[in-house]
């Protein structure tokens, strides 16, 4: 379990001083893939810097596992943070160094004795794909491949938490999902806890069980990623996820409509239902289809169409009336000329 109580990071220039972090709380459950969301400047990156003391909190509690950072110094820090591994967009590998010798250095740093090192480094490489590629540079991998490094030499010592810093923003779509699959992995066989920053809502809705929003240093919503995107409460959190999930229809597709336009959401076993195909067939309408689609978030379907009815004003209302007394949501969002 990670708690975050009361959080805050301050700024102080010459100019101004400024909250990174504003008396932010959270709790993150042992095991779970955390997300945290928000455009540059949010307080992300710091508040994930935060976690393992890369950055000193100016006030509020960071524990994990029951045990206080705040309150940590020298040798006990130095022993706590071996437990919580971290990578970063930029990957920040030793380019003099080999594969071998970069992960191996992570080893070194935490004093494991040298006759383990070898066995564990092939462990790692084994474990991300890249046994093949011990003894080459850094120059000479692909931006995944790279990644994927990091992530090695972030797992070296065993860590319980694993701090991801805008991991895959650097990488193209394709070699994004082969690392968050990969994550994946490691959180379900590895039991660790990952926490998650980016900008991206993609990602979340890969691999994320819950998540937070934050803007202007704090957390503006926060739940389960199922429940973020069937239900979104912020106008912030309404715009990260049309960047998923967009229902933007060409107004000259929208100005020849002539019926009601409605809006249909179904949660859960529901979005395989024929709900839209039973209303058309009970009720003496016509329903033609604008846009939709089913996401699929945690292996849950969550479908969402625009539709628009034309029919007697009468046989309309309880066509919609019947939608929404089966689907999660049924919202009139034109009633048409």
């Amino acid at each position: 379990m990670i708690q975050i109580k009361d959080l805050s990071k301050i700024y102080t220039t010459k100019e101004r001083v400024v909250k990174g972090v504003d008396n932010v709380s959270l709790n993150i459950t042992t095991g779970e893939v955390f997300g945290i969301v928000g455009y540059s400047g949010a307080g992300k990156s710091s508040l994930i810097r935060c976690l393992n003391l890369l950055e000193k909190p100016t006030s509020g509690e960071i524990k994990i596992d029951g045990l206080n950072l705040m309150k940590l110094r020298g040798r006990k820090l130095r022993q706590a943070r071996l437990k919580i591994g971290m990578i970063f967009q930029h990957f920040h590998l030793i380019s003099q160094k080999t594969i071998y010798e970069n992960i191996a250095f992570a080893l070194r740093a935490a004093k494991t004795p040298a006759s383990q090192i070898n066995k564990r480094v092939t462990e790692l490489l084994e474990m991300v794909g890249l046994a093949d590629k011990r003894d080459v540079y850094p120059a000479q991998l692909s931006g995944g491949q790279k990644q994927r490094v990091g992530i090695a030499r972030a797992l070296a010592n065993n860590p319980s938490v694993l701090l991801c810093d805008e991991a895959t923003s650097a990488l193209d779509p394709n070699t994004t999902l082969s690392i968050l699959r990969l994550l994946k992995k490691i959180n379900k066989e590895l039991k660790i806890t990952i926490v998650l920053i980016t900008h991206e809502m993609n990602v979340v809705k890969e691999i994320c069980d819950r998540m937070a929003i934050m803007q202007d240093g704090k957390v503006i919503e926060e739940g389960a990623v199922y429940d973020i995107f069937s239900g979104p409460k912020e106008e912030l959190t309404k715009e990260f996820i049309s960047s998923v999930v967009s229902f933007d229809v060409p107004s000259a597709i929208l100005n020849k409509c002539t019926g009601r336009i409605v809006k249909v959401m179904y949660k859960g076993d529901v979005a395989g239902e024929g709900i839209i195909s039973d209303t058309v067939q009970q009720y003496n309408i016509k329903g033609n289809f604008l846009h939709g689609s089913i996401e699929y978030i945690q292996e849950i379907p969550l479908g969402i169409f625009l539709m628009e009815l034309q029919g007697d004003n009468q046989e309309v209302e309880k066509a919609i009336s019947y939608m929404s007394s089966r689907a999660s949501l049924v919202e009139v969002i034109d009633h048409g000329n």
